[in-house]
């Protein structure tokens, strides 16, 4: 059965985006539709759907830029209808590793959502090219 995604993304320097192509590609082959959202607008995105959130994180811990306006609406507002995936980018080198895609995790839970897979933390060290591990963890994930 086909079902419409909204895959989020949380950028600073293109590599949660390419992991967002990636994640479309495949649910593309699959048969299911998706809206890629790089400025992501709670406005703009369908709590109805099922999000994949595809976040690094940024300086000392923070989400990046351009997802913050986001995380901001989403702070007040019931997800309780949201089914969602969560994709961290980070590196291990750092003792805020993933906290971006942590806190949307966070985020969403609080508020009501549901995760259907526990989140993907991808430490870019050990993958230098995240898309592959991604789409491999989508592909199992999406068959459970």
């Amino acid at each position: 059965m086909s079902k419409h995604f909204e895959i989020i993304v949380g950028t600073m320097l293109g590599a949660s985006e390419y992991v967002a192509d990636a994640i479309a590609e495949k649910l593309s082959a699959l048969g299911h539709s998706y809206t890629i959202h790089p400025e992501p607008n709670l406005d703009d995105i369908k709590t109805q759907s099922t999000w994949v959130v595809c976040t690094s994180t940024h300086g000392a811990g923070e989400l990046p830029d351009n997802i913050q306006p986001f995380a901001s609406q989403i702070k007040d507002v019931s997800l309780a209808p949201v089914q969602a995936y969560v994709i961290g980018l980070g590196d291990t080198s750092y003792d805020t590793f993933c906290f971006g895609a942590k806190q949307m995790e966070k985020q969403i839970t609080d508020n009501g959502g549901t995760l259907l897979a526990d989140a993907l933390f991808i430490d870019v060290l050990e993958h230098p090219i995240p898309e592959d591990v991604a789409v491999e963890w989508f592909e199992q994930v999406l068959a459970n």
